[in-house]
């Protein structure tokens, strides 16, 4: 199930929902109820592991049944009993009882493992405590948990979904419940995008570590930690070698914390969790102090805060307190401290952070001073849910060599997706290879040295030291009276004229002056038949030769047991390396290309291998069920139905265009003609006079032209042929055979009448064939042999990629000349040109006004006029 039919599915439900309980609260119950079924799930896989079978389960599966507890607790840290599965929930059907679950959540509290109290304990207290909230009565509270049941069962929650189920419902719910939730929910999920951004950087801080501990002091839902994991993950021989560290004040949030890690199977041993105020009650209370190879957080942004007698707090005393209105730095210096000296920590923050004065400002200097800092990237506007302020990432480590910090202004970076803006993957992978490579780009990243933040009074401010802004449009005093291009200007263009030798004197007349005349009024035709041009064309070509040999090599020969991850990052730099070898091209245009096919969760490359490693290969044979939503007639109720088949892997459509061609193209061609018959209908519409149009055998709604009602006119033009029309059925045999008079109604009428038959039985055919199609669509599909199997794999991924790839320097070459005409045009009408030209209408008008009359008075005023018009 993709993040869309994820989303269709919980809004379908939250509906339902709605006058039970306020919208924002809703999130509570179904992840609460979404990680028992997880948990359930996960005990009855184990149970049958271990050898029991599925029909013995309500003997064997008892609190009475000590030594099987014990053993259950040991390995999964808890214990379900088969009355309180969530498949017997199920299957209890109308005999379920909302009492089921308080019974089931006092069960569960009693039966977690002494050693995973801390993961398990008080997780479900939304629904040991709140049940209420759903009904006045317990018949109410029951309704309202089987609706949920219905949702809930058909989630994903196996962790092989490429994307974080929790984290996107959480952020779902958050969004769509917004007037109710408060623009505070927002504070509780960091965007994914912003968390992959985090989570690169830091693991490639950590690839080379066998073991790997992680701490986010502000957890939310988690979804920090979990990137972070995942990302660092791809360089380790083991995900179970990373530790997870976890505190958040709130509690139902916390308890989201903790079902959100062990959702992802981490191993409960491996999670470390506390509900407390990081600020207020640090971690651990006794002890040695807790020191990490990564601190990452989302700390709320300025919140208010208790400084006082935290002058002694060893996480402050050296660097300084915060001020009481703002946090920021509170939760920035508790992430320091927490630091290995090797670590290296990510926190986002409000931009104010960077130049705001008194006690930060001293704070700030003392992290500069220590050498503390060692990146800060902007970000976009408006990219967290509920709040548009910009804010940035801070990089920091305790021990540094460099004596400079690296500025990063992603500010401009994003695209628009509703109301909010995104960093696309392209923009992710720009900003990391500037972080963990030190590079600089014009316009987006600066390495500074310390000594010119010191000269700048430590006030970090991105503008400051990067200008990203563009330049402001000027216009040349000469070339806008006389024409001509500036030199100047065209000097914008110095990268393409090195790279296309002889171009710019194929385009442009240069007469010694700084100004150039344009050669040719098509610039984009002169400049693509150029050799330079095709030559440059023909090069990229020939870099990309061996691509399709390449990509069989990194994906078709070791599908199965491929690193996924690490796979999409070694295309990335195959293709940046034929890139980066051609000028002018954007690798970085490139990699979103890439990621646009790869990604997870929109049917790409990664979900199809995932598939293939999970079920084998037999898989890309396989067809699914194609489930859609309809209402029940009789019932009015939404139930999923089965609507034909759907491709696991393959599309339908590529199956057909190789495996089934003619029967494809059989079926294209009447479509066209379908669409051409509605285009030629729309047109004899169109062309009816308003007499015709009021006519009653003309119909506009789209039911055809002939109505029960004999239009008098025609039924006369008729009779006048001697034809007696007494009926709609002699009507309809009379324009079907008689002849009329060209342009006339009944030609028109006649005209539509066959076109409507046509279409009538063009949609006949077209449901018999698109029906006969789908079926050996699927029957094709199911016979593939494995080679036949792989060469349409090989199309579905190959195709796509090696299209984009050449349409590269297309692409280039047409902003190029995009922006090479824009210039032109610019000064194509001069002010002397505009000059002329109004004064030629001047004087045209003044000697057409010499014909005017009028009064004595009229005729001064007139000649008053054309000496005016006349200069």
């Amino acid at each position: 199930m993709n993040k869309q039919q994820l989303a269709a599915k919980i809004w379908q439900s939250a509906n339902k929902m709605r006058s039970k309980i306020e919208a924002n609260e809703y999130k509570d119950y179904i992840l609460g109820f979404i990680f028992y079924k997880f948990l359930s799930d996960k005990l009855e896989k184990f149970a049958l592991e271990q050898g029991l079978e599925k029909s013995n389960f309500a003997d064997e599966l008892t609190e009475a049944n000590g030594e099987l507890v014990n053993h259950v607790k040991r390995n999964l840290g808890y214990f379900i009993s088969y009355e309180h599965l969530f498949s017997t929930w199920l299957a209890q059907g109308s005999d379920f009882n909302i009492a089921n679950v308080r019974t089931a959540m006092s069960a569960f509290s009693r039966n977690i493992a002494e050693n995973y109290i801390s993961v398990f304990d008080g997780i479900f207290k939304t629904l040991e405590s709140g049940l209420s909230k759903l009904g006045d009565t317990a018949a109410s509270q029951t309704n309202a948990v089987k609706d949920l049941f219905v949702l809930i069962a058909d989630i994903p929650m196996d962790g092989k979904q490429g994307y974080d189920v929790l984290g996107f419902i959480y952020e779902y719910l958050i969004s769509m419940f917004a007037a109710n939730a408060g623009k505070k929910a927002g504070e509780f999920y960091t965007p994914h995008e912003v968390s992959l951004l985090m989570s690169e950087i830091i693991a490639d801080h950590l690839k080379d570590r066998e073991e790997i501990s992680i701490y986010d002091p502000t957890s939310g839902s988690g979804s920090l930690l979990i990137n972070i994991g995942h990302s660092v993950a791809k360089h380790l021989k083991s995900a179970d070698s990373i530790k997870y560290y976890a505190q958040e004040l709130k509690e139902n949030t916390y308890n989201l914390t903790r079902m959100n890690l062990v959702m992802r199977g981490i191993l409960p041993s491996n999670i470390f969790t506390r509900n407390a105020d990081t600020l207020e009650d640090d971690w651990p209370l006794e002890g040695e102090p807790l020191y990490l190879d990564a601190v990452v957080s989302n700390p709320p942004y300025s919140q208010p805060w208790n400084p006082k007698d935290k002058e002694g707090d060893i996480r402050y005393k050296r660097f300084g307190v915060a001020p009481q209105a703002k946090a920021d730095f509170a939760f920035l210096l508790h992430d320091l401290f927490h630091l290995k000296p090797d670590g290296i920590m990510t926190i986002v923050l409000p931009h104010g952070v960077l130049f705001r004065g008194g006690e930060e400002e001293k704070i700030r200097k003392n992290l500069i001073e220590y050498n503390h800092i060692d990146a800060i990237i902007g970000l976009p506007a408006n990219i967290f849910f509920g709040t548009g302020i910009p804010t940035i990432i801070v990089v920091l480590r305790q021990e540094r060599e460099r004596n400079n910090v690296l500025m990063i202004d992603a500010s401009k970076h994003f695209i628009k997706v509703g109301k909010n803006n995104h960093l696309q993957a392209s923009d992710i992978k720009r900003i990391v290879d500037c972080v963990t490579h030190r590079r600089e780009l014009p316009k987006f990243s600066r390495i500074v040295p310390k000594a010119e933040i010191v000269a700048n009074g430590y006030n970090l401010n991105i503008p400051r030291y990067v200008d990203s802004a563009e330049p402001a449009e000027q216009w040349d005093i000469f070339a806008t009276i006389h024409g001509g291009i500036p030199k100047a200007e065209l000097a914008q263009f110095a990268d393409y004229w090195a790279a296309f030798d002889g171009l710019q004197t194929a385009l442009f007349t240069d007469n010694g002056t700084p100004y150039v005349q344009p050669k040719t009024d098509n610039l984009k035709a002169a400049m693509q038949s150029h050799a330079s041009v095709l030559n440059y064309q023909a090069q990229f070509a020939q870099n990309f030769a061996n691509f399709t040999t390449s990509l069989e090599s990194l994906l078709i020969e070791p599908m199965e047991t491929l690193n996924i991850s690490q796979t999409q990052q070694q295309l990335a730099e195959l293709i940046r390396e034929k890139v980066q070898a051609m000028p002018l091209l954007d690798f970085y245009t490139a990699y979103q290309k890439l990621d646009d096919l790869w990604r997870a969760d929109v049917a790409g490359i990664a979900a199809d291998l995932e598939m293939i490693q999970t079920e084998g290969k037999q898989a890309i044979k396989q067809v699914d069920p194609f489930m859609v939503l309809k209402k029940d007639s009789k019932t009015k109720k939404e139930a999923e139905v089965q609507d034909g088949w759907v491709g696991h892997i393959l599309p339908f459509e590529l199956v057909q265009a190789v495996k089934l061609p003619q029967e494809l193209a059989t079926l294209k061609a009447k479509e066209t003609r379908l669409a051409e018959i509605a285009a030629e209908m729309q047109s004899i519409l169109e062309n009816l006079s308003e007499e015709e149009k009021a006519c009653p055998a003309v119909n506009e709604e789209g039911d055809g032209f002939i109505n029960a009602e004999i239009p008098k006119a025609l039924q006369q033009e008729l009779e006048a042929d001697g034809i007696a029309i007494a009926k709609k059925a002699d009507l309809t045999k009379a324009i079907d055979k008689h002849t009329f008079a060209e342009e006339s109604l009944g030609a028109k009428l006649q005209a539509a009448y066959k076109l409507l038959a046509e279409e009538k039985t063009l949609k006949a055919e077209l449901k018999t064939l698109s029906a006969e199609l789908h079926s050996k669509t699927k029957a094709a599909i199911e016979a593939l042999d494995d080679a036949e199997a792989l060469d349409l794999l090989r199309q579905k991924w190959f195709v796509p990629l090696n299209a984009a790839m050449c349409r590269l320097p297309e692409n280039m070459l047409a902003q190029f000349s995009q922006k090479l005409s824009a210039l032109c045009d610019k000064y194509a009408n001069t002010y002397q040109h505009i000059s002329e030209r109004k004064q030629e209408s001047a004087a045209a008008l003044a000697q057409m006004m010499d014909e005017l009359t009028g009064s004595e008075f009229d005729l001064q005023g007139i000649a008053a006029w054309q000496a005016i018009l006349k200069g």
